[in-house]
């Protein structure tokens, strides 16, 4: 298996009411199989990425390949919930959003891919309503429906799930004994399942383990995906120049400040690249608050040696770059590590780029 490979936290004292929340969850899904709940679809692909646990699988690094692969020919559109906003109702997210009305992940979409129509809205139907709703030349040919694997009341053309390689689904349990939000036989709703944040140096008895844990149908098609890390970039080129190689920091201090889910893959990065790493972790979608940054400036004080850094997530990036009570010194050592999807078969990623693409266009075909 990969190394230092973590296991599945489960809390067996919590079975009582994971057993409880099942019941719960069983009761939901059966309505929609049964069809007494309704589902909407749409003349328009809808393709859902999500996954069936709670924590980072990867979702925002994944709808950012698709819309590089989608966008040459297709006009995009990304519909997330907006998490953490504190907002209501449908709202188009444009590069100059704040935060806290749309979202992070969201306005990281759309300060990356300023082309792709991004909008937010709890309600999936009505989001994706008053989409199609555009003036025709403006309306999307596919909708990326993030984090939507739950969302049942939408019907997608086509849903990705993904699973964490260091949270194998197979080992796991319901909420809150365990971190999955359904019973495992949610992923056969899947029609692409996606084994993410994989070492690149995987084993064949790895994937042997992860094809037989997941027993996907026929069907189903499976792929496995690692994450490509970019150079240190400032967070205010106008104050620090351009990115830094890895020899640039070698032996510099690196402070690394995430509130992110799954910090572990990029502490494994940047260990490869420095002698000198810190760490100060925050819980996912944190706000950071003025005491938060003093914190950290307190913290980074404690070395006493001007060749230091502060590193942070892309994610983090997006709520750090507006707040008001950074001094130049700490926005001088601000960077932020890029990251991208990255098939570990080359050839599986040509498989997956034309399923893709093919659907889009046989769905607009058929339509």
């Amino acid at each position: 298996m990969q190394k230092d490979k973590p296991s599945v936290e489960i809390r067996r004292s919590m079975s009582p009411l994971a057993w409880l929340y099942g019941l719960g969850v069983n009761f939901r899904n059966t309505l929609f199989d049964k069809k007494i709940l309704k589902q909407q679809s749409f003349e328009i692909p809808v393709i859902c990425v999500g996954n069936l646990t709670v924590g980072g699988t990867g979702k925002t690094p994944h709808i950012e390949y698709l819309i590089r692969l989608l966008s040459p020919q297709f006009k995009v559109a990304v519909l997330s919930r907006g998490y953490k906003r504190k907002t209501n109702g449908f709202m188009i997210v444009g590069t100059n959003s704040k935060v806290r009305n749309v979202g992070d992940e969201p306005l990281q979409i759309k300060q990356k891919f300023p082309e792709t129509l991004v909008v937010v809205d709890k309600d999936r139907v009505s989001g994706i309503r008053k989409i199609l709703s555009i003036e025709k030349e403006e309306r999307p040919d596919v909708i990326l429906l993030d984090d939507g694997f739950q969302h049942r009341y939408v019907q997608p053309s086509l849903s990705i799930l993904l699973v964490d390689s260091n949270r194998p689904i197979f080992e796991d349990h319901l909420l809150p004994m365990g971190s999955l939000r359904e019973p495992l036989k949610g992923k056969d709703r899947a029609s692409i399942v996606i084994v993410s944040k994989c070492d690149p140096d995987m084993q064949p008895i790895d994937f042997r383990i992860y094809t037989n844990g997941l027993n996907l149908y026929v069907f189903q098609q499976l792929y496995f995906t690692g994450l490509d890390y970019g150079m240190a970039t400032p967070l205010f080129p106008e104050l620090q120049g351009g990115p830094l190689q890895a020899l640039d920091i070698r032996k510099k201090h690196v402070f690394l400040v995430a509130g992110i889910a799954s910090p572990q893959p990029l502490v494994d990065k940047v260990e490869l690249i420095t002698y000198n790493l810190y760490t100060k972790f925050f819980p996912d979608h944190h706000s950071f608050r003025e005491k938060d940054i003093q914190s950290i400036r307190e913290w980074v004080s404690t070395v006493d040696d001007n060749n230091k850094i502060i590193l942070t997530t892309e994610k983090d990036a997006v709520r750090l770059r507006v707040l008001p009570y950074l001094d130049e010194e700490m926005k001088k050592m601000l960077y932020y590590i890029p990251v991208q999807v990255s098939f570990i078969d080359k050839k599986e990623q040509e498989q997956f780029n034309n399923k893709i693409i093919e659907h889009v266009r046989n769905y607009q075909t058929n339509g």
